[in-house]
């Protein structure tokens, strides 16, 4: 009976993080597509972006600026010191 309930445990927890991360991909790349959509260079763009709405969770609304709103997002840098963010 323990196993039961440790096996149906398991997949219900299983089943609940695989469903958040989906989420999260979803917002990443809702919220990139937004930001990035008068970019020059797109691709370069959402590649930057989703790696910074990854680690932060956030992105700024807009196209351009309001990065105040996503401290995480305005702070990270590049190797060479300048806003690793669009």
């Amino acid at each position: 009976m323990k196993m039961k309930l440790f096996v149906i445990s398991f997949l219900l927890v299983s089943l609940l993080l695989t469903s958040s991360m989906a989420d999260g991909d979803d917002f990443c790349e809702a919220k990139c597509t937004e930001r990035c959509s008068k970019a020059g260079r797109q691709d370069r763009c959402l590649k930057y972006c989703n790696i910074c709405c990854e680690k932060c969770h956030c992105v700024p609304s807009g196209t351009y600026g309001h990065k105040d709103e996503c401290p995480c997002y305005r702070d990270m840098k590049n190797s060479k010191g300048d806003p690793k963010c669009p």
